[in-house]
């Protein structure tokens, strides 16, 4: 079964910590994770950032909430004990503990306000599903894979002297090719064989990778990546790139991985991404850090 809905967690922990005692946030994710009944796949899946695992992040949102709401403490570091009127919340007798029961303490409705002194209940519908930090790497998803469309369409409509540029441009990006006038001078030139340029690995020259760059709509099959191995082994060469604005199918897939000389495969979806991570044909619009507590600042000798 998949993760459950982030606001499905709450009853669950502060049915944990109903005994008073302390009780640890590892502690906390055995116990929810085995009366969840989720499989060990369940509780590896990841947040969109690749970054930590859904299931945690949940635990660890639903013992801030209740923080906030004062139904917990947190007496030490990594664990949290019930409050009173956490046990008072419990005798309420609620089937289901959401963003909504939450709203009945002003704390939490304060602590959520946008702007000191205006407080503002949380829509518990708007956030049953999701964490803050689940909705935030949502959207910005969703921000991205716009941008790359942007960006493919945007090279797709440029010359072919263009995406030549912009291949010597990403490679000097990736840390290849030398000085950009080294490398401007072999990417677009030779046309030789199959190899449409050759670029330093490093800028020592000590090794050089051989280039394929295309434009195109669909997708490159095999006998195209035939003939750039072929290419390859007949220059006697070790490494190759193939780029193309397209993508590749399943079987130049499984070719690849299967061959020598070891060939890397960047298509369409690839360029646009790496395009964004280094910082090429992009700007920033706006920037928002998302901060931690630094908890040896606050450990007391």
């Amino acid at each position: 079964m998949a993760i459950p809905d982030f606001q499905s967690f709450f009853r669950p922990l502060l049915e944990l910590a109903a005994d008073g005692r302390d009780h640890s946030v590892a502690e906390a994710r055995a116990t929810i994770a085995e009366q969840m009944q989720l499989s060990d796949e369940d509780l590896q899946e990841l947040l969109p950032s690749g970054t930590q695992r859904k299931f945690d992040n949940r635990v660890a949102w639903v013992k801030s909430y209740f923080v906030q709401a004062k139904v917990l403490e947190s007496p030490r570091r990594g664990h949290f004990r019930i409050t009173e009127r956490g046990q008072g919340l419990l005798k309420q007798g609620h089937d289901k503990i959401d963003i909504r029961i939450l709203n009945q303490y002003p704390e939490f409705v304060e602590f959520h306000a946008p702007k000191p002194g205006k407080p503002t209940t949380l829509d518990a519908t708007e956030s049953q599903d999701e964490t803050p930090e689940e909705s935030l790497q949502r959207a910005y998803q969703s921000i991205r894979s716009d941008l790359v469309g942007e960006i493919l369409s945007r090279i797709k409509s440029n010359s072919s002297k263009f995406f030549e540029t912009l291949v010597v441009d990403l490679m000097i990006a990736l840390g290849y090719g030398g000085s950009r006038t080294d490398a401007g001078r072999t990417v677009g030139q030779s046309g030789d064989e199959g190899v449409d340029g050759i670029i330093n690995e490093d800028r020592l020259g000590l090794d050089v990778i051989y280039l394929q760059a295309k434009r195109w709509d669909g997708a490159v099959g095999r006998p195209e990546l035939q003939k750039f191995v072929g290419a390859l082994q007949g220059k006697r060469a070790k490494k190759g790139v193939f780029i193309t604005t397209g993508r590749f199918t399943p079987e130049v897939v499984s070719y690849v991985a299967t061959i020598e000389p070891k060939v890397s495969l960047i298509d369409g979806r690839k360029l646009a991404e790496l395009m964004i991570d280094h910082h090429l044909g992009v700007g920033t619009t706006v920037t928002y850090e998302i901060k931690r507590v630094d908890t040896d600042y606050f450990e007391e000798e």
